[in-house]
């Protein structure tokens, strides 16, 4: 309707009636037009006004930020006139498209910001006069008349702005009066806030993006501590609060510091910053989003530092690949990756600017300014560049009198334009379908709320080829371009394109270069990764920062951050990153420990085996047969089974070894003593029983002797059969015997389950026999030597006590010892073998020389009946106790 929107008084809206009180008075100029006379004095105006059917306001920041209190500063030639060169060269096409908008004019309505926030928003209420209630009531002209108010423009959206912190003072305003807005600069995550700015869109990606393929950079460079400067204001502030909050969301790299450049930094403040970067030496890599000037100042104070090659600087799209903030500090910035929204030049409008003159350009106000910066020229007497410049012809061209280079945001300013008249267009499509023109609903108003959903909706591809479209917050896609600057061998620099983020990192690691061409990755890091087989301990509240601590004794490597004890039977691998099965060893062959008593046993078993066949041989000579032929051969076969034990004891263990060895290792040494006992007992009770009477004691005789002796060896058996019964013998992997501090010494000892205790109860039978017939040996000792060979039985007891005294501390004493499976298997093979030797040397080996040396001694005596020889025993005990007494 053509009713103006009627709102309630409140605060913010006396300051709005307030403000634009002045501009309700005073008719809107057209365009200013340039005269032809050079002479004559240009006079510029601060907007620019395009008819239309439907009015678009634009907002460039076509001056920089004035000093000493005046609002506007110097003309900025690419940022602002390119960029509303671009508006208008859009709407252009636009017109002339018969596609889009048939039979519609665009208009619009362009103001100069001044790159300063409170100003933009003093010039953006012209946007929203017209949908403000006017009351003309007390206002009177000087002659009494009415005041006349001129018509202001309805804008139906607006392009802009610029910079972050002017889009959001403009945003407040807008979505006040549900007019849309679509920036092509501003990126600046806070303005993602669909609650707050909800009538905001841009054709750039926001800096939330830019973060994470920042992040995404710093990432697959490894750098995981890293310090943050920003300028102050929306876009620096916004752009690192984006850039650490994916830091902690995501974990893995830490902000050593975080430090902001003020918006008018006093003398030796970028010098301080230098410094204080420098107290975190190991955070290289610096996260800038600070604007130009900043960024040049920062570079030039590392210079001064003597920083050159130190700092690795990962920069914003505000660096992105200009060239002003390294002019001149190149080696500084050597190695420099910055990132850039991925943009492509419009050679359309390469063409149309160039073709820009003063006469073909009189609707742009503020060309005549450009013209003299640009050529460096005066127009006129009263020209607005002061000093004795060459006056312009009027003849100049852009791009052959003057550099020319595309701004970057061209592009996006053309898609800015396109979107709000793509969803004009589709507005007018749902409104007006088959109406030419503006149907009565759109040309009395247009809801900005309806529009603002068409413009959500669009989906086109821009003036580059690339999509544009927008996200439920108004946000458009993170499409960016990764650049490094790089001095090449021939001195010269340029910045190269690295690689690409489109959600998603792709970087070209073998096309980057760091200082002099190295391409190799420079580091920073807090501390330096551990090695293999060390646990990283964090410092507390500084995860990036860590000591190494490594893995010890049988603790593996199980985690970043944890070590774990290997299973039993396993130790660390070399590396400490995993377990390997402990090595299995059991005693070899070939080792000096078998080497010994394998070869003693050999030496024992044939001379055995001699004594033995010498016997069988000579079985019915007086000596053999006066030494008992059947105890002789018991006691034979006890020694041969003690010579035997020593190869069941070096053998692989398995189940049938370690059953022999059970039967076997007491088995040897319980014949010899139960042979041994049953000769000693014989005598001494032959000479007790002389004490008392002439009559022979009983069992006495062989056949007696041998079921005595075979009685006390089944005693033995019936243990060993018990202990099968009990525990069936198996082997078992012993690693606790050889498990040494040093777990690559740590060895798993194969062996039967026979334990000490098990060992000793197996022996304690025949040790039993043993010091029982030493008993008997001592109390037979003064029995002569030829009878019954009590004294050589004496002997060979006493030194097999010697041996197997000196046994128990040997084999015990060793029980901790890493050598301890060797040393007490020699060390009992070795007694068992030389009590055998002791027994057979001291009761064999002089029979046998007899027999083999001297057979002339080997022939009966004379003959005696038993009663008899009873006589002489019986006397010669007498005789024994009177020489005693």
């Amino acid at each position: 309707s053509n009713r103006p929107v009627s709102y309630p008084l409140s605060p913010s809206f006396i300051f709005l009636l307030v403000a634009t009180s002045y501009t309700w008075l005073i008719p809107v100029a057209s365009p200013q037009r340039i005269p032809t006379d050079p002479q004559a004095a240009p006079e510029y105006a601060h907007s620019i006004r395009l008819d239309g059917d439907i009015i678009l306001g634009g907002l460039f920041p076509v001056h920089a930020r004035g000093d000493r209190g005046t609002p506007c500063g110097e003309l900025k030639k690419e940022k602002g006139i390119h960029r509303l060169e671009a508006m208008m060269f859009a709407i252009d096409l636009i017109n002339k498209d018969p596609e889009l908008l048939p039979n519609i004019t665009l208009g619009a309505r362009i103001l100069d910001t001044c790159s300063r926030d409170t100003y933009a928003l003093e010039q953006s209420l012209t946007f929203v006069q017209a949908l403000i209630e006017r009351d003309g009531s007390d206002v009177r002209c000087a002659n009494g008349d009415p005041p006349i108010f001129t018509k202001p423009d309805k804008i139906v959206g607006v392009i802009g702005a610029a910079a972050s912190s002017v889009s959001i003072m403009v945003a407040n305003i807008l979505r006040l009066f549900k007019i849309p807005q679509i920036s092509y600069a501003s990126t600046a995550p806070e303005l993602s806030d669909n609650t707050r700015y909800d009538f905001f869109s841009r054709v750039v990606p926001p800096d939330s993006y830019q973060a994470q393929a920042m992040m995404d950079i710093v990432t697959a460079m490894e750098w995981n501590y890293v310090s943050t400067l920003a300028s102050e204001g929306n876009y620096g502030e916004s752009g690192v609060e984006a850039f650490i909050q994916i830091s902690r969301e995501t974990g893995g790299v830490c902000i050593a510091q975080s430090l902001k450049i003020p918006r008018e930094p006093r003398p030796g403040e970028f010098d301080k910053i230098i410094r204080r970067l420098l107290e975190t030496s190991n955070a290289r890599a610096i996260i800038m989003f600070a604007n130009e000037d900043d960024i040049r100042r920062v570079l030039d104070a590392a210079k001064r530092n003597n920083q050159t090659g130190h700092f690795l600087w990962v920069g914003s799209d505000s660096w992105g690949s200009k060239i002003s903030p390294v002019i001149g500090q190149e080696r500084v910035a050597e190695g420099a990756i910055t990132i850039l929204p991925k943009r492509a030049s419009v050679d359309a409008f390469d063409r149309y600017f160039r073709s820009r003159s003063l006469s073909n350009n009189r609707r742009n106000v503020w060309f005549a300014e450009f013209w003299e910066e640009n050529f460096n020229c005066k127009l006129g007497m009263h020209g607005k560049r002061p000093g004795s410049l060459k006056k312009c012809t009027g003849l100049e061209k852009v791009g052959r009198d003057s550099s020319y280079e595309q701004e970057g945001k061209v592009q996006f300013v053309m898609d800015a334009v396109y979107a709000m008249a793509h969803a004009l267009h589709r507005m007018h499509r749902e409104l007006c379908y088959g109406y030419p023109g503006l149907c009565p609903r759109m040309a009395n108003n247009i809801d900005g709320k309806e529009l603002l959903n068409h413009i959500r909706a669009v989906n086109f591809n821009g003036s580059a080829g690339t999509p544009v479209v927008f996200n439920e917050n108004g946000d458009a896609p993170g499409r960016y371009d990764i650049f490094q600057y790089q001095i090449t061998n021939r001195s010269t620099t340029e910045y190269r394109v690295i690689g690409s983020w489109t959600n998603k990192l792709h970087l070209k690691v073998e096309a980057m270069r760091w200082r002099m061409g190295d391409p190799t990755f420079p580091a920073s890091v807090c501390s330096l990764p551990c090695r293999t087989g060390e646990r990283k301990k964090v410092v507390k509240g500084v995860p990036c920062c860590w000591h190494c601590e490594r893995c010890e004794g049988y603790h593996f490597q199980a985690s970043e951050f944890t070590c774990e004890l290997c299973p039993y039977e396993k130790r660390p691998d070399a590396n400490r990153t995993g377990c390997t099965p402990i090595p299995i060893i059991k005693l070899e062959w070939h080792s000096p420990w078998a080497i010994v008593p394998v070869f003693i046993a050999m030496l024992g078993i044939i001379a055995t085996s001699f004594v033995i066949v010498t016997f069988v041989r000579y079985n019915d000579t007086p000596i053999v047969r006066a030494s008992g032929r059947e105890m002789s051969y018991v006691l034979l076969t006890g020694i041969f089974l003690c010579y035997a034990i020593t190869f069941l004891m070096i053998a692989t263990p398995d189940v049938g070894v370690c059953s022999l060895r059970r039967i076997f290792l007491g088995l040897g040494m319980c014949f010899s003593y139960a042979a041994l006992l049953t000769k000693t007992n014989r005598i001494h009770r032959i000479f007790e029983q002389g004490k008392k009477s002439v009559t022979a004691p009983r069992f006495i005789s062989p056949a007696s002797q041998l079921v005595i002796t075979f009685s006390l060896i089944s005693v033995q058996l019936l243990g060993v059969f018990v202990w099968f019964a009990v525990d069936p013998p198996h082997t078992v992997v012993d690693y606790g015997e050889q498990r040494t501090q040093d777990p690559t010494a740590a060895r798993g000892v194969l062996k039967c389950d026979i334990s000490d205790l098990s060992l000793i109860c197996s022996l304690g039978y025949s040790i039993l026999l043993m010091v029982t017939c030493t008993v008997y040996a001592i109390k037979t000792r003064g029995v002569p030597e030829t009878f019954n060979e009590a004294k050589p039985i004496g002997f060979t007891m006493y030194t097999t006590c010697i041996i197997w005294l000196a046994f128990i501390p040997i084999f015990f004493g060793t029980s901790q010892s890493a050598e301890r499976m060797y040393i007490q298997t020699t060390t009992l093979t070795i007694s068992l073998s030389l009590s055998a030797s002791v027994s057979l040397g001291m009761l064999y080996m002089p029979k046998v020389y007899i027999i083999l040396f001297h057979p002339e001694q080997n022939v009966p005596k004379r003959k005696r009946s038993f009663k008899v020889t009873w006589l002489l025993l019986l006397c010669f005990h007498n005789a024994f106790q009177i020489h005693i007494f």
